[in-house]
């Protein structure tokens, strides 16, 4: 099944359009932020870190986060002024920058932990983006990134059936060779294997690789989706801690 929308002029125009969903879903911010609490430990006078949320859209992800982060700062980054104009009726940081060489905000090694919450796999240029990344973050400072796995479970069968892989798209206008309709502009897609290594060869030593559902599985086949998370190599959606080097 396929839906068509009027052609985007660019990847800004796409992201602009406030059809374009903007948040991952609450679930998962949960998790992710249970995992970043557990590494910063708790904030408190004198110990308050700095948390960026790059690509923050709409600002869900940071809000849902902001209770298990109780003593730390986080701020909303993102490019869409859509996106941010929403984000600030969410949060009370969210400001604009970018993932070029110091397109973001903040200076070197200011920041002590990055959420990249299903962002990475929008990027034209992810190699740019983690540099950027790299550099706001303080020696040690923790990266806690999510995307959709291409080798998810039910993406192996698909594949060996001919069906293009779920989370996988060849156009901004429609969706093609899968059953969908939402166009949400995935442009890359990674295994468990290849985010570990892309990551790696970043400067970042990766402490953790879990997996997390996906919200959009049927309703029959979520109890085995939440099964699979149990491999990460499996699972639908990919969620990595790493620290820089």
């Amino acid at each position: 099944m396929t839906t068509t929308a009027p052609p985007p002029k660019d990847l800004r125009d796409f992201y602009e359009n406030p059809a374009v969903p903007v948040a991952s879903g609450t679930p998962r911010s949960r998790r992710q932020a249970r995992m970043l609490a557990a590494a910063l430990g708790p904030g408190s006078a004198g110990h308050t870190r700095t948390i960026i949320d790059i690509g923050c859209g709409d600002g869900t992800a940071a809000a849902t986060a902001a209770p298990y982060l109780t003593g730390h700062r986080v701020i909303g980054i993102d490019w869409s002024q859509d996106a941010l104009r929403r984000a600030r009726t969410r949060i009370p940081y969210a400001v604009r920058g970018e993932l070029t060489d110091g397109g973001l905000p903040l200076r070197a090694g200011s920041a002590d932990a990055v959420l990249f919450s299903e962002v990475i796999e929008h990027l034209v240029d992810p190699d740019a983006a983690l540099d950027e990344i790299r550099r706001v973050l303080r020696p040690g400072g923790h990266l806690m990134l999510s995307t959709p796995n291409l080798a998810a479970w039910y993406n192996r069968a698909l594949l060996l059936a001919g069906v293009q892989p779920v989370f996988s798209e060849v156009s901004l206008r429609a969706i093609h060779g899968r059953p969908g309709r939402e166009v949400v502009g995935h442009l890359r897609l990674y295994t468990a294997r290849a985010l570990r290594e892309f990551v790696a060869a970043s400067g970042f030593e990766v402490v953790r690789l879990a997996g997390a559902p996906f919200h959009g599985v049927p309703r029959p086949l979520r109890p085995l989706d939440r099964l699979a998370c149990a491999r990460p190599s499996l699972a639908s959606i990919l969620l990595l801690h790493a620290r820089r080097t």
